[in-house]
């Protein structure tokens, strides 16, 4: 398995939108997570890569949308009305089989920093 590679992090203002982009090598299906300085690791959204059926964390249901270009082998991060509280390192983990996520493969990450 080959390591996913986040990309698309940056400064933005409140109310503002990003879009992450997470290339992958498939599987069975790729989440989101982030984590704050001193807090814990947060699901964020995850995508099944064939039937494209997704899941929310609460806190970003209706903000973001979590998608998949399977020709690209890319799950994308549309983020927007981003908040403070969403300031945070996201990563991409992949499920390659179905067991469950593989944190061991997770990406490198990418800075998201969310100003008041």
């Amino acid at each position: 398995q080959v390591q996913p590679v986040e990309s698309g992090g940056g400064l933005v203002q409140a109310g503002g939108s990003l879009r992450l982009s997470c290339a992958a090598s498939g599987g069975y299906a790729m989440g989101w997570f982030r984590q704050a300085p001193g807090k814990a690791r947060e699901f964020v959204a995850a995508i099944n890569w064939s039937r494209a059926t997704t899941t929310y964390a609460d806190s970003v249901k209706g903000r973001f949308t979590i998608s998949r270009d399977n020709a690209k082998n890319t799950v994308y991060l549309q983020m927007r009305s981003l908040k403070p509280e969403d300031t945070a390192v996201y990563y991409c983990v992949p499920d390659y089989w179905g067991t469950g996520w593989s944190f061991d493969y997770r990406g490198q990450g990418t800075q998201v920093t969310v100003s008041s």
